[in-house]
Formats: C-alpha cells, sequence, structure tokens
C-alpha cells in the first residue's frame, strides 16, 4: 500500500498552513512535525502505514507556514491544532512527534469539542529540566542568524546526537531540517515555547486528557529517554508505551519502518 499525498494551503485563524492530504477510509490521522522538521518527515509513514485519510501541516513559522502572530507559547502552538482538526479534517486522531507530541498533549488537555480522538505521542516530554532549558536559550539565540555557521553547525550538531544507527544521512538530514527551518522565526518561537516547560510543565495539565494516549519511545533516545516517558504515562488515566527499538530521539530517521510498524498497529486499533 503506497498512496500519494496532495499539497495544499488552508487559512487557519491567522495563519497560512501548508498540509499535505491524502484520501483514505476510516477516521482522519493528523500528523505534526517536531521542532526543526517539516510535514515531509512523515511521508513515509503517511504513504504505508495507514489506509486511513491523512493530513500533516507544517507547524507555525516551520516549512511552507506563516509565522502569523506568534507569541512563543504551548498554548498557541495547541490551539493552531484544535483550529486546524475544527476547520480542515475534522476529529482525528494525532500523531506527534517530539515538539509536535508535546502540542498534542497540550490540545488533548484543553480540548472541550471532542476533536482529538486518541493521540500517539512519539519521543515527547511535558517537562524540561535546567540543562534542556539552557540548550534551548543558547539555540534560540544562535537562530537569530539561521545562516550563520555557528547556528548551522549547532543544527549539525543536535542532528547527530539525535541518532542513533543513520550517522551516514547526517549531512541530508541536517539540510533538510535547515531548509524547514527557513528564517529562524518558526524555530525560535516553538523553542521558547518548549523552554517554558522548565518553569511551567504541561505535567499536571495532564490530568485533564479523556482519551487514549499512546506514548512511543527510541529504545536508545538521549534526549527524551524513558524518564520523560515515564512522567508521562503517570500523569495520564488511559495510556500505554511501545518502544521503537535501534531507534535514537530521531527515530523516523533512524528505524522509519519500526515507526510506520508502531503507527500500522496503533491506527488499525483504534479505527
Amino acid at each position: 500500500m503506497t498512496r500519494q499525498a496532495t499539497a495544499a494551503i488552508a487559512q487557519v485563524e491567522d495563519l497560512q498552513v501548508a498540509y499535505d492530504a491524502t484520501d483514505g477510509s476510516g477516521l482522519p490521522v493528523v500528523f505534526l512535525h517536531g521542532l526543526a522538521e517539516d510535514r515531509a518527515t512523515w511521508a513515509l509513514q503517511i504513504a504505508t502505514a495507514t489506509s486511513r485519510p491523512c493530513f500533516a501541516y507544517d507547524l507555525r513559522g516551520h516549512g511552507e507556514t506563516s509565522i502569523g502572530d506568534a507569541n512563543g507559547t504551548l498554548q498557541q502552538l495547541g490551539r493552531d491544532l484544535l483550529a486546524f482538526l475544527r476547520l480542515v479534517s475534522g476529529p482525528s486522531t494525532v500523531v506527534g512527534f517530539s515538539l509536535g507530541g508535546t502540542i498534542a498533549l497540550w490540545a488533548a488537555a484543553h480540548d472541550d469539542d471532542g476533536l482529538i480522538l486518541d493521540v500517539i505521542a512519539i519521543g515527547a516530554s511535558s517537562v524540561v529540566g535546567r540543562q534542556a532549558a539552557e540548550f534551548y536559550t543558547q539555540r534560540i539565540a544562535l537562530a537569530a542568524d539561521p545562516a550563520s555557521p555557528p547556528f548551522r553547525d549547532a543544527v549539525r550538531h543536535d542532528t547527530a546526537a539525535g541518532l542513533h544507527v543513520e550517522h551516514a544521512r547526517l549531512s541530508e538530514v541536517t539540510a533538510a531540517r535547515l531548509a524547514a527551518i527557513g528564517d529562524g522565526q518558526g524555530y525560535i518561537n516553538a523553542a521558547i515555547a518548549m523552554r517554558a516547560l522548565n518553569e511551567t510543565p504541561l505535567t499536571p495539565e495532564l490530568a485533564r486528557v479523556q482519551v487514549p494516549v499512546h506514548v512511543v519511545g527510541g529504545s536508545d533516545d538521549a534526549f527524551c529517554p524513558m524518564k520523560a516517558s515515564q512522567i508521562i504515562l503517570e500523569s495520564l488515566s488511559e495510556a500505554d508505551y511501545i518502544e521503537v527499538p535501534s531507534a535514537g530521539h530521531l527515530m523516523n530517521i533512524d528505524n522509519p519502518q519500526g515507526v510506520a510498524a508502531v503507527l500500522t498497529t496503533t491506527l488499525r486499533r483504534d479505527n
């Protein structure tokens, strides 16, 4: 099973949102990428992992989506998702990686309209420690000039640290991530939002989530280790944990077939 996606643009609140869509049967699935990525990161999974209708959009200021009136908060990014569900896809399963998983969890905790049917949170965090907050602060400063060698070197370093297996693809993956970052404004906006989880964790709000959550971790994820998944799992009323083998944080690069296999099983079960 291989499907072709159609690219489109939608006006969603203050944004021009770029997204890919595929037809299918059953309930829709909406995919959210991570920091320094765009919707292309989900191409393999959308093409092969499910026959359900799929949507993957570029987050605010990433890829081809406009930055709009960005305020650097997880709340705004979560409301972007809820607006996309309301205006474009309809009620859906939401699959989010890293930043995207955190956004999906926030939105599920604040969804008063039944727009989120369930969540698959991959490599996500609900709180960040002091060291991670300092990391975001450093990257925010560098991203003010995304074409500068220090920032480009930092993205390459971060990409290498996120890989466990596919180091031979480092230059290719780094180039794709830099292209997704573009002028850096969306990267800065999202990094500010994630940094805030140090002082104001999402964790206490997870008790409000009323839908099933599948927490997915990489076997060798140094950015979001099992501890991060455990914090989320202990805060939810209905959740399970699935591990992708032979994968660092960038598990869609390290083991894309493993991620697709998890999605195939989970999306079939939840449809």
